[in-house]
């Protein structure tokens, strides 16, 4: 039984640093280079992930400058970047690839605020099914008489208060991503 409990809270922690993960790809009125996390470049016929291409600097709020490590990978990454969402359009100037993010609108901000509470709500919704899941396991271990059902009420017990602990991060993860966004 404890290790059901170990397994839901490592679960549940997973979840939350998903969450953390999705937000930070959420881009804000400041540039980051996670926001090219998810982004996949085309490097000699196969998929790969811009943070393996190249670094990234941030010299102002608004300004990121990506050195790839291979000038060939320059047009690739290029387009990528244009196909993607972040809605900015690279200068390449040989060396370097520029970055200038657009001041986000009110509009947009408010957009952005509902994408972050979805995938806040998915990463509850995950927290609450590993309970769940973890649960139907004690009942079974209940079930199949290896535990008494004290044991049973007290494992729930501390998956409650697991499942209680890795909400709240979320929710302040939330509410951390939504005074960002709104920030002007």
């Amino acid at each position: 039984m404890p290790e059901i409990i170990k397994d839901a809270e490592h679960k549940m922690a997973v979840a939350v640093d998903h969450a953390r993960e999705e937000f930070a790809a959420i881009r804000t009125g400041r540039a980051h280079p996670a926001m090219f996390n998810k982004l996949m470049v085309d490097y000699y016929g196969a998929p790969t992930p811009l943070q393996q291409l190249a670094t990234f600097q941030v010299p102002e709020a608004r300004t990121v400058l990506i050195t790839p490590f291979d000038r060939g990978a320059m047009h690739g990454i290029e387009k990528a970047i244009r196909d993607s969402d972040l809605g900015v359009n690279p200068a390449n100037d040989g060396n370097v690839i520029r970055l200038v993010m657009p001041q986000l609108t009110e509009e947009r901000r408010r957009e952005y605020i509902k994408v972050t509470r979805h995938k806040a709500e998915e990463a509850r919704v995950a927290v609450r099914n590993v309970r769940r899941h973890s649960i139907e396991a004690v009942n079974k271990l209940v079930k199949d008489k290896e535990i008494s059902e004290d044991d049973a009420r007290g494992a729930e017990k501390q998956l409650d208060a697991a499942t209680k602990r890795h909400i709240d991060s979320v929710d302040e993860l939330l509410k951390a991503k939504e005074a960002e966004l709104l920030e002007v």
